[in-house]
């Protein structure tokens, strides 16, 4: 999919891990806008014959971000719940960590060194990261998410939350419902059903909820009448 200067292309993926894994390439774009999102993504992008790699954590809300002209991306998206414990999420959460020693074959992770993934062995890769201790799932915040009671209390699942996202459960919970409302938008759905759909008070409601976390305006998403392009949405 081309959106003004991005050319993305992303796929879900059938790990417990892995959110989604995409890939794009910039053209005449200087700046995005970086939509809020509960995930974290291991990034690799090359600009100018450098490699470079790095850990992006949470965005807790939209934000202007900058884009390299003539670069490539690769990215893996890991599922809310997830995490390094050598260097937590909840410390990135609206910024980034550099991962040192990049090159096109190989980069270095927890002291060891690591092939570069691509799009169609990233599963490979993350079953690796598990295998060696280097990814971690927090089967208690993994079971909220997908409905399920928990077997702990409230306050545990808050604080099970913050540790392992840097997030709050109602933050994850708000920005999941943008990310969903921004996307039913985009393929026609009128914005007082999304309200209905999607359980917010009114359009107002939306209207915030949509300016907060996506950066763009209900007739922006229907109509593609913005001044940059969006970060990665897709229906989960």
């Amino acid at each position: 999919m081309t959106r003004m200067g991005l050319e993305v292309e992303s796929r879900p993926s059938d790990s417990p891990y892995i959110e989604r894994v995409w890939r794009s390439a910039s053209d005449d774009v200087s700046r995005m806008t970086s939509v809020a999102t509960a995930s974290w993504d291991l990034v690799f992008w090359e600009h100018r014959g450098q490699v470079n790699a790095a850990v992006h954590g949470p965005e807790p809300w939209a934000s202007p971000a900058p884009v390299p002209e003539d670069a490539t991306f690769f990215g893996i998206s890991f599922s809310v719940g997830t995490s390094m414990p050598h260097l937590p999420v909840s410390r990135l959460v609206g910024g980034s960590a550099e991962i040192p020693d990049a090159t096109r074959r190989s980069f270095r992770l927890k002291g060891s060194a690591w092939r570069l993934p691509d799009y169609d062995n990233a599963e490979a890769f993350v079953g690796r990261m598990v295998r060696e201790g280097v990814l971690d799932a927090d089967p208690v915040v993994a079971a909220v998410l997908r409905g399920a009671p928990p077997a702990v209390s409230e306050r545990t699942v808050q604080r099970r939350f913050v540790a392992v996202t840097g997030l709050t459960h109602g933050a994850v919970r708000r920005i999941r419902r943008a990310r969903r409302a921004a996307v039913l938008i985009q393929e026609g759905v009128p914005a007082h059903d999304v309200v209905h759909r999607l359980g917010y008070f009114d359009q107002p409601h939306l209207a915030r909820s949509l300016t907060r976390y996506i950066g763009r305006t209900a007739t922006q998403l229907s109509g593609g009448d913005a001044p940059e392009p969006l970060s990665l949405l897709y229906k989960t």
